[in-house]
């Protein structure tokens, strides 16, 4: 598994998502949304965890394949890759996400094809490109712990430090779930949430991330958060019918998560709060950060 690889985008619009967490009906939409938008798979990137919870490893994989967009590994990958009995979260044994893992992980471990174990044994565990003069380098969690929950209540002192680790301007993370895009210093957190689970904010959405350059000044760059809305009730549905994981199959449904054992105590209270979507304008120069504006989208 190479642990990183130069790729180059091209010049327009960038999608990034993460965690089609083996949700066919999410991985379809999003692959359709791309296509509505006009942005070829070779500027689309998947931030890991394609098979995790839902009903259809197997299926998503082959989808993500057949689109041929970007993708690194992530725990799932890794985990899955190498035939570990376990997701690779670090949840602490008995909390209710170690409990829950032992639900879903298995079937995962269990259905999936040996092709699509060689393919997930080939991805990247970070990809690092240039977009209007500016470094960007995509991990899944943190940068040296593939499975580090990083969210936008996290004390900014880590995620500084996890920035300045990986030397870059622009962080493009997933894994958490959340999404969120945040100034680090002088430096920027992108993270385009999931689209196979809802954000806990009590709706089915998934969330996805764009960014492009402003038409204003061709040299700002634009980072958004999207809603991607989907057939979760068909999804609930293939999950139910399966019948290894009816905590998340009501996930599907309620926008809630089964547990809030990653969360910090402040982002639990915001559980069931809808979130809005966000546009942030990172402007700049020849190469100077400047401050960024917080219109909303």
């Amino acid at each position: 598994m190479a642990a990183a690889s130069k790729i180059d985008i091209g010049d327009g619009p960038l999608l990034v998502f993460g965690g089609p967490y083996s949700n066919l009906q999410a991985t379809r939409a999003m692959r359709a949304k791309a296509h509505k938008l006009g942005i070829p798979p070779g500027r689309s990137i998947c931030t890991g965890d394609v098979v995790a919870y839902c009903a259809n490893p197997n299926e998503t994989c082959t989808e993500i394949r057949a689109w041929g967009c970007h993708v690194i590994a992530g725990n799932c990958e890794l985990q899955l890759s190498s035939g570990a009995e376990d997701c690779g979260c670090g949840f602490e044994e008995g909390t209710a996400c170690d409990r829950l893992s032992r639900g879903w992980y298995p079937y995962a471990n269990s259905a999936l094809d040996v092709g699509h174990r060689l393919w997930m044994a080939t991805l990247p565990t970070r990809l690092t490109f240039k977009l209007a003069g500016l470094t960007f380098v995509v991990i899944h969690g943190g940068a040296h712990d593939v499975s580090r929950f990083l969210l936008a209540d996290t004390p900014q002192q880590a995620k500084e430090a996890e920035a300045a680790a990986l030397d870059t301007h622009v962080v493009v993370a997933g894994h958490s779930g959340i999404p969120f895009v945040e100034r680090i210093g002088s430096r920027l957190w992108f993270n385009a949430g999931v689209i196979g689970m809802p954000a806990n904010d009590g709706t089915r959405d998934g969330w996805y991330g764009l960014v492009d350059r402003c038409r204003e000044n061709g040299s700002d760059l634009r980072f958004s958060l999207h809603r991607l809305g989907y057939n979760a009730a068909e999804a609930a549905a293939a999950l139910d019918a399966a019948g290894f994981a009816p905590d998340y199959a009501r996930t599907l449904l309620s926008g809630i998560w089964p547990s809030h054992d990653v969360l910090p105590p402040s982002q639990r209270l915001r559980t069931g709060q809808a979130l809005e979507e966000i546009t942030l304008i990172h402007a700049r120069d020849t190469g100077d950060h400047k401050p960024i504006r917080f219109p909303r989208g």
